[in-house]
């Protein structure tokens, strides 16, 4: 469910003072992570890496608070749900935008990332869901890469989490991922931490 609330009955209040009409509100964060568990799981489980690593930002998001508030057109609204978006390639080489519901049951989320995924690809067509705090993904696999910043533009508030191709090396296996928050959503240190227990949810698969 999406509601509006006000602002100075939340802990982002001076966020929100600072950095609502701000031309350029985002802040963007890139660590690397080790994904060598991500990827080991995926192949004992046949397995999507991205889709797992979509469920893992899910469930690192869905510890954060901040996580569940947005804003958007001068107002901030709480939602009580998240979902992921991803960016699909579709069959006519265009692309496909679909919101993944998110739950913590990872073969529940695997199959409706499977189903809308596909039918995005099939169809040509975009699926939205409206009422849960859409935390977007991109991932660019054609290569590495070392840090992604995205367009800002005030039709998309949301975090956006991307990446490009993992890095295989000796003993472990590594991906710079770059997040991209609103300030008015969180700060650098909220940031911080969800990138912490996203780590956190890799290594313990």
């Amino acid at each position: 469910m999406k509601t509006e609330i006000n602002p100075q009955d939340t802990n982002r209040a001076d966020a929100f003072s600072l950095w609502m009409s701000s031309p350029m509100p985002m802040v963007t964060l890139v660590k690397t992570f080790d994904v060598s568990k991500a990827v080991k799981y995926c192949k004992r489980h046949n397995m999507s890496f991205n889709m797992l690593l979509c469920w893992c930002i899910g469930k690192a998001a869905s510890y954060v608070k901040e996580f569940y508030i947005l804003p958007e057109n001068g107002k901030l609204f709480r939602y009580d749900k998240l979902a992921i978006n991803v960016i699909v390639n579709n069959k006519e080489g265009g692309i496909n935008s679909c919101d993944i519901p998110f739950c913590e049951d990872l073969e529940a989320f695997q199959k409706e990332y499977s189903v809308l995924t596909k039918s995005a690809s099939d169809t040509c067509k975009s699926s939205f869901v409206d009422d849960a705090m859409v935390v977007g993904t991109s991932a660019m696999i054609a290569t590495e890469l070392d840090c992604i910043v995205n367009q800002y533009t005030d039709k998309f508030c949301n975090p956006m989490v991307m990446w490009g191709k993992y890095r295989k090396g000796w003993f472990k296996t590594t991906l710079p991922v770059s997040f991209q928050f609103h300030h008015v959503q969180m700060d650098g240190g909220h940031g911080a931490r969800f990138l912490q227990h996203l780590q956190d949810e890799i290594n313990s698969l």
